[in-house]
């Protein structure tokens, strides 16, 4: 007990054994230091709340200032280059899997011509690869983004794709379309808090005066946005928890910027040590004076002072703070909070190894394999529609589409592979992976990017050609001449072979 509790104790026993009981009675309750309101968490006070209302007011001031830093800080926008370039890079492939293959190569000649900027975008400015690059961006930075299913008399297919900010979803809206529903944050959901509609802001070309609100279907509309709660609704952005920290990096960084260009400066003071107004009692000007004014310096100046006249070097002392291990630690913990790594953001490899290098992409492919995923889900749906509005156009000739139309949607994702540390290594692996049968060729083939129908089609094609033209490819692929293969002679069973 303390010194009040002895106290307590000399004057009433009784009070002081109730002090004691209460206390210990209080450390039972007290399950978990974090639920507790002591010292270390007394200012440290929240509520539980739903995801909608817990992000309804701060969605746009967060959004603002992602975008803020999107257009004045790097290390944001390393972090967002990082992903746009592991979540697309290159793009994606299309390999439709209808089981005809003519039909196949039909489909896949058809989406080639059609991703391009003049057939896919309404606006006519992007390409589908820089509209999914676009798409990932503005999901880390805003949240999220909308995509809207257009049919116009434009184009080969009349499909195409139009891109709305999240911001022209129209919260002032309160009144559903369909009774019995409700509107939140400017979508229309169910009672399963399904979205069936969404009231998107009109604006003219200006952006500035705005009509009344369009409501487009929610089966017109791909909303791309990652849902973290099941209460939630609405899109937050998804660099919301490093905000404040990339925020700290810039402002530290240009704090010792300053200080550096105050270190950098040198002035020099002159020190008079006779009078300017003049010398004697009638105090007349002294001739031939030196005026300072204006005066510079530059490099091999040589210059003469007044007499009398000494100069005094102003030169700042002092040694500018390790801003490089303060930024690495900062930029790392911004990526870890993004689940990539620093090397992945900061492009500084001068403390890697093959192998750290190589784990730490592993550990970061698993981060973009989650945002590949959501980003795959999109491009189903506009393939799908595609598929279905060029069989509707007549552009794609399938007579029994609608009774097997899941047969003809069916289709896989090859996305532009990577480059990759040591090839030599990896294509050792890959060997090693395909001779043990831990991996097939086909799956070895889509990791490069490729089909592997295509592939072997290829070098059939290229053997076939070399053959004709008298060049024997297995000297040139596989280091292999005829002149060196030697034939020998199983003493055993007396049967021939050839070794190499």
């Amino acid at each position: 007990m303390g010194f009040l509790d002895n106290v307590v104790a000399a004057i009433s026993p009784e009070r002081a054994y109730r002090r004691e009981a209460y206390r210990q009675a209080y450390d039972m309750l007290r399950n978990y230091d974090a639920g507790d309101y002591d010292r270390p968490n007394q200012n440290w006070r929240v509520s539980n709340q739903s995801a909608e209302l817990t992000d309804r007011y701060s969605r746009d001031n967060v959004k603002a200032r992602a975008r803020d830093l999107e257009r004045n800080s790097d290390i944001m926008n390393s972090i967002i280059g990082a992903f746009e370039r592991n979540v697309v890079g290159g793009g994606y492939t299309i390999q439709a899997k209808t089981e005809d293959s003519d039909l196949n190569k039909t489909i896949e000649r058809t989406w080639k011509r059609w991703c391009k900027k003049q057939n896919c975008d309404v606006t006519g400015t992007q390409s589908l690869n820089q509209i999914i690059r676009m798409a990932v961006k503005r999901k880390k930075i805003d949240g999220g983004i909308l995509i809207l299913k257009k049919y116009t008399k434009e184009g080969f297919i009349p499909f195409k794709l139009q891109m709305i900010e999240v911001d022209e979803l129209d919260i002032s809206v309160v009144q559903p379309k369909n009774s019995g529903n409700k509107v939140i944050g400017g979508i229309e959901v169910n009672s399963y808090n399904r979205p069936v509609g969404y009231f998107i802001k009109q604006y003219d070309p200006s952006g500035f005066s705005q009509t009344d609100a369009v409501w487009a279907d929610a089966k017109d509309v791909i909303y791309y946005f990652t849902k973290n709660r099941p209460s939630q609704i609405r899109e937050i952005s998804d660099m919301a928890p490093t905000i404040p920290r990339i925020r700290d990096i810039n402002e530290f960084m240009m704090a010792v910027s300053v200080k550096e260009r105050i270190e950098a400066c040198l002035s020099i003071f002159i020190k008079k040590s006779l009078p300017t107004t003049g010398i004697g009692r009638t105090g007349a000007a002294e001739a031939d004076r030196v005026s300072y004014d204006g005066k510079l310096l530059s490099p091999g100046m040589i210059k003469e002072l007044n007499a009398g006249d000494e100069i005094q070097v102003v030169n700042p002392a002092g040694q500018a703070s390790d801003a490089t291990s303060f930024t690495k630690l900062q930029q790392g913990l911004v990526g870890a909070g993004q689940g990539v790594s620093y090397e992945a953001t900061s492009r500084d490899m001068s403390k890697s190894t093959y192998s750290s290098a190589r784990q730490g992409m592993i550990e970061d492919e698993l981060t973009y394999k989650k945002e590949k995923e959501l980003l795959c889900e999109v491009l189903d749906e506009i393939y799908e529609t595609f598929v279905i509005s060029a069989v509707l156009c007549g552009e794609i000739d399938i007579q029994d589409f609608w009774t097997n139309k899941e047969r003809y949607l069916n289709h896989e994702w090859v996305q532009e592979p990577k480059a990759w540390i040591d090839p030599q290594k990896e294509a050792n692996a890959n060997r090693i992976a395909i001779e043990t049968g831990q991996k097939t060729y086909k799956q070895i083939a889509a990791e490069s990017g490729r089909d592997w129908r295509d592939q072997i089609d290829d070098m059939a094609e290229v053997i076939e050609y070399a053959n004709d033209k008298g060049i024997d490819m297995g000297e040139i692929l596989y280091g292999i001449k005829k002149e060196e293969t030697k034939v020998y002679e199983d003493e055993e069973n007396g049967e021939s072979h050839g070794a190499s």
